[in-house]
């Protein structure tokens, strides 16, 4: 989706880093080693007898879910292909293997009985097609339009001129706009525009002053961070309110303007202590800063068009718990009346990340299969999970998650964590209730993805902001530790503060 998008030629050569960064870590040796790893332990999970996972009852559809969902968190971690494709893989193996549409020896049993808890393909197969993709899709078609139309230019010319040219507001202005920019837009192609106006700036700046590294790293800080402020921000709050609003589980309810209401004051507190730590750690020698942000976009009537239904369809993700319109139904607003305009074309919708879209999908198939498989219920009934202290839980898989997040794909770590904190959460909702509840559990996941920002390779604004060569490493480390430990602390306390209350 980010060939029409300012700043495209940035994207493509992160893509490019991406690809080398992943030959250069993986030599045909290591990639070897490691596909050899992430298929023999399944396949040695897979033919274990039964009774090793001291699950009571566990039969050989469970089994092969369980085998299925290792295969998906080694090939994750390990990095050996893109995230999507894994998933993809995940989900043809379930098709293939566990559901009722598999292979006819994978449905039987040793007597020829047919297995009772087989997974229906349909269901598999819905998860590409699932509300909260066109949730996504929705997204999607909004940030193109807003490009094609020229909307986000004149809003980020707009949003930043009150910020003046006085350097420490101008780097605040900056922070702001990149996040109120991610919350609707792909934080990729938000950095890249945002990097594409900065680059006059940077170079500008005296060459022995600090204030440059500062203004670079506003741009992943505010990325990352903005993305927490609404449900398509990032996948994974997408992933973890589908478990959490899911009609056949926790069916919470969960709104697009509730999210938001929470969410989007928790960043800009983040934000202004984003703001306070990069004038401290990187202050400017210039006091003043000028930017030139010029638009040579050709306006027409399907302009307006594009700014009244952007308009509406924001006002009515806002106020879903008034209008009862759920947000996924608003999200094929815009795409209805953009398309019978012909703001959006066929060509637009092959714009639209379908990586990102089949990621995620891959994240609900492993839901479905731990479900509908038995497996969820027999792991609540065979482990203690009501025993477990909640808070060690909780603290213990949010810094776990923003550990890894760190590492790998922040909506893979989503996909392998949300899945299992689920089972946790429903079987220990009462021990839970005193810290805000499952939602504490589910949403503290998506947060500390989004936190995991201090590498390069962590997410790709930060890759994005690297390349600029403005940042040397050991200052995204500093930064990205330090808004890491004040996000999770602060985003904890804010969800178990809104549990207790029921605003969650």
């Amino acid at each position: 989706m980010f060939t029409i998008f300012h700043g495209f030629h940035l994207v493509e050569e992160y893509h490019e880093w991406k690809k080398n960064h992943r030959s250069n870590k993986n030599p045909n040796g290591i990639k070897a080693l490691k596909l050899l790893l992430a298929i023999c332990i399944p396949l040695l999970l897979w033919i274990l007898p039964s009774d090793t996972y001291g699950l009571p009852g566990l039969n050989p559809i469970e089994h092969r879910v369980i085998a299925i969902f290792a295969f998906a968190a080694l090939m994750w971690l390990f990095d050996v292909v893109s995230a999507w494709t894994t998933s993809l893989i995940v989900v043809v193996l379930l098709l293939f293997c566990t559901s009722n549409s598999a292979l006819w020896f994978f449905q039987t049993d040793a007597a020829g009985e047919k297995f009772t808890n087989l997974v229906s393909n349909t269901d598999i197969l819905h998860c590409f097609a699932d509300p909260t993709i066109m949730l996504f899709i929705g997204g999607f078609i909004v940030a193109i339009a807003a490009t094609k139309s020229g909307l986000d230019v004149k809003l980020a010319k707009v949003m930043l001129t009150p910020f003046g040219t006085k350097s420490e507001n101008v780097l605040l202005g900056f922070l702001l706009v990149t996040a109120i920019f991610s919350m609707f837009i792909s934080n990729t192609a938000t950095a890249a525009m945002m990097l594409t106006f900065l680059g006059p700036v940077l170079k500008a700046l005296p060459a022995d002053g600090k204030g440059k590294i500062g203004l670079a790293l506003a741009i992943p800080i505010g990325a990352n961070i903005g993305g927490i402020g609404t449900p398509i921000g990032t996948p994974p709050n997408a992933i973890a309110l589908k478990f959490l609003n899911d009609p056949d589980g926790m069916n919470l309810g969960i709104g697009f303007g509730q999210w938001m209401m929470v969410m989007v004051p928790f960043t800009i507190v983040l934000l202004f202590i984003a703001w306070i730590v990069l004038r401290r750690l990187f202050p400017f020698k210039q006091k003043t800063i000028h930017l030139q942000i010029e638009s040579h976009h050709e306006g027409s009537w399907k302009d307006i068009l594009v700014y009244i239904t952007f308009a509406i369809t924001v006002g009515l993700w806002l106020t879903d718990s008034i209008t009862g319109v759920n947000a996924n139904v608003v999200a094929m607003l815009p795409v209805g009346v953009l398309s019978i305009a012909g703001v959006i074309t066929k060509r637009d919708l092959e714009q639209i990340s379908w990586s990102i879209l089949w990621m995620i999908a891959g994240a609900f198939a492993l839901g479905v299969a731990m479900r509908q498989s038995g497996l969820a219920e027999d792991m609540i009934e065979a482990i203690p999970f009501e025993q477990w202290s909640p808070l060690l839980v909780i603290i213990g898989s949010g810094i776990l998650c923003y550990l890894m997040a760190n590492f790998i794909s922040h909506t893979a770590t989503a996909a392998l964590f949300v899945p299992i904190l689920a089972i946790a959460g429903g079987s220990m909702s009462g021990a839970l209730a005193s810290f805000g509840g499952v939602s504490t559990l589910l949403i503290g996941v998506a947060i500390c993805s989004s936190l995991a920002m201090v590498l390069p390779i962590s997410t790709p604004p930060n890759a994005l902001a690297d390349a600029t060569g403005f940042i040397k490493q050991k200052y995204m480390v500093t930064t990205g530790l330090i808004m890491g430990a004040v996000g999770l602390v602060l985003g904890y306390l804010v969800l178990i503060f809104c549990g207790i209350n029921g605003v969650f």
